[in-house]
């Protein structure tokens, strides 16, 4: 029982030793799997089907985390975005937004806020 204990408590500090952008990163492979839902819309070549759906390739990450964010808290408000979010987690939200980032090679950075 205490070699349990002992793990755990080296598991945790192994965690929290680790660098915020090691955990908080997004994984830009994971996110081209995530995203595809989103091509449908804003297409693969980064020109949107409708003009009035924004370019998300090479778009900010950051910015891109936090636009989902506020769809799905109801912040922004469109009803086909919100279902999207619906079920994403953080760890989703910035998946996808640093592959669409990394289409114009940026790499997401967490903002702490």
């Amino acid at each position: 029982m205490k070699s349990f204990f002992i793990t755990c408590a080296s598991l945790g500090l192994l965690f929290v030793a680790l660098p915020a952008s090691a955990i908080d990163r997004g994984d830009i492979q994971r996110g081209e799997d995530k995203a595809a839902a989103c091509l449908a819309c804003h297409s693969a070549d980064a020109v949107a089907n409708n003009p009035e759906w924004p370019r998300l390739h090479g778009q900010h990450a950051d910015y891109l985390v936090r636009a989902l964010r506020d769809y799905k808290s109801g912040k922004r408000t469109d009803p086909v975005m919100q279902m999207q979010v619906e079920d994403l987690t953080l760890q989703d939200k910035r998946d996808i937004a640093s592959w669409f980032a990394a289409q114009n090679g940026q790499l997401y950075t967490p903002r702490k806020d």
